[in-house]
């Protein structure tokens, strides 16, 4: 926040609360150099939720300009589901509320928006949970009354609305601090001092901060595999990834035949009768296709959201990270040596030998590949571009002809500590009973569950809190020392259950 004025806070403050409606904030980069620019750019957004931020330079001068993503949609009023009236929000403010999902996959932006009579779009949210039987996520939906989302608690199934407040502001992706977990494994084997153990290790130490095994895909094609070819620009084979046959992947029978259908015919209107939904990633690509023909595959993969094609390229970048963090460890250990990366500033530096005495392995940060990132000075430098070399791209050259596909980089600590951390272990007979009192449990005033002292089973509940784009299922497999992976647990859970 040094970075900024006392004036600049104030006019920032009054634009983020749509004081001066849709106007920006100017603020003139003194000291022109990329490192103050992004200075700017953080301060500004780590200060200010919700503000968005450019660079634009007039008559020779660099100015950081802010403003608020949302506000001509805000400030319009505009979409169906608006009222007024008694009960009804005052105009341009939405209605922050959170929603319990129990037993849910990620749809209750769709059914608020069904249910609400207004638009998905006009469902802003705070951030995305994998899925899990139960979470909270909190939301903001424009123009739409608390007493009227109120309603829905009647006719919702695993769903409750509640805290409910009205705010000028939308909520915005990577706003929240982080999520708090609350996880229980059953039929543990451990002793109480093995337990202790494994968990005094994660509270002190930490773990491993790789990408969890979700970011790479459930199917026999890793989403890595796509991005790495798109990075190649070897659009046809994009193409084949994604349509080709799986034999053997646990897929629904539609889109089994639609895959089929694409390897016999090569033709996308034919394939697309085989599926009944066609928003998927598979139909929405065979839609492009047979709009614009393969001989603008470029044009018709565009047809995909934006979020989906760029989670393909994220997602190699986080394999070629988890590789080369792994080969860190095993090369030095968990101690910074000469030539580590840390923060400095928001800015990456190389450890001299006399700084990395005095430095941690907690401090130490590793680069996902890209144009505007340094890598180690040892020779885990020289391993990224290996492994980029080897799968065909230029590791100096990390701008793509398509400017969405360019790829800046970024830096992730290799270690992280969990916050608030506990943990229980609690004996029980009955394997199916809950061993988790949820909040809405406990406002609905039902009892918690009673565990005996001396049980059948035991399990380990274990709470923590994890920073944004931090893996929970990394921190377990770190107490577990075991494949977290979707078919080895599956597996684990069905021999256990017969």
């Amino acid at each position: 926040s040094d970075v900024l004025t006392e004036e600049q806070k104030q006019q920032l403050e009054e634009l983020q609360l749509f004081k001066n409606k849709e106007g920006n904030v100017t603020i003139e980069v003194v000291e022109d150099t990329k490192e103050k620019r992004t200075l700017l750019h953080q301060a500004v957004k780590s200060l200010f939720p919700g503000l968005e931020t450019k660079t634009e330079e007039r008559e020779g001068v660099k100015y950081i300009v802010a403003y608020h993503a949302a506000g001509k949609r805000a400030l319009a009023g505009t979409g169906r589901g608006g009222q007024r009236g008694p009960g009804a929000p005052e105009r341009n403010k939405l209605c922050h509320l959170y929603v319990y999902r129990e037993r849910k996959r990620k749809i209750e932006a769709k059914v608020l928006a069904i249910m609400a009579n207004t638009e998905p779009e006009l469902c802003s949210y705070l951030h995305r949970l994998q899925r899990r039987p139960i979470c909270f996520v909190r939301r903001a939906v424009l123009q739409i009354s608390a007493q009227r989302l109120s309603h829905l608690n009647k006719c919702l199934m695993n769903f409750k609305l509640g805290n409910f407040s009205y705010k000028k502001h939308p909520l915005k992706l990577g706003e929240l601090q982080g999520n708090h977990f609350t996880v229980v494994i059953r039929n543990i084997s451990g002793s109480d001092a093995q337990v202790q153990q494994a968990m005094t290790s994660l509270r002190d130490t930490g773990f491993i901060n790789y990408y969890g095994m979700q970011r790479f895909g459930t199917t026999a094609v890793p989403t890595y595999q796509v991005g790495r070819t798109i990075l190649q620009n070897n659009w046809t084979e994009v193409v084949d990834l994604i349509l080709k046959p799986r034999p053997g992947a646990a897929e629904k029978g539609y889109l089994v035949r639609c895959r089929e259908e694409w390897a016999r015919t090569q033709d996308p209107e034919a394939a697309l009768r085989k599926l009944p939904v066609k928003r998927c990633v598979e139909g929405q690509l065979l839609r492009g296709l047979a709009k614009y023909g393969r001989k603008n595959i470029v044009t018709a993969f565009g047809l995909i959201p934006r979020n989906n094609r760029l989670m393909y390229i994220h997602s190699y970048q986080s394999y070629v990270w988890n590789c080369m963090v792994s080969r860190r460890i095993e090369a030095f250990g968990l101690e910074a040596v000469p030539g580590d990366l840390v923060l400095r500033g928001g800015t990456a530096v190389p450890l001299s030998q006399e700084e990395a005495a005095s430095h941690t392995i907690h401090d130490v940060v590793m680069p996902l590949p890209g144009f505007d990132v340094i890598y180690p000075a040892h020779h885990i430098g020289e391993g990224y571009r290996e492994m980029l070399s080897a799968d065909g791209l230029d590791i100096d050259n990390m701008r793509h002809k398509i400017r969405d596909y360019s790829l800046s980089g970024a830096y992730r600590r290799i270690l992280l500590r969990p916050q608030d951390v506990r943990w229980e272990v609690i004996s029980y007979d009955d394997p199916r009973i809950p061993l988790v009192h949820t909040d809405v449990e406990q406002l609905e005033g039902k009892p918690p569950p009673v565990f005996p002292k001396e049980g059948q089973y035991r399990a380990l509940r274990m709470e923590f809190s994890l920073p944004p784009s931090t893996y929970a299922t990394m921190a377990i497999r770190e107490v577990l020392k075991m494949d977290t992976s979707i078919k080895n647990q599956t597996q684990l859970n069905t021999t256990w259950l017969c």
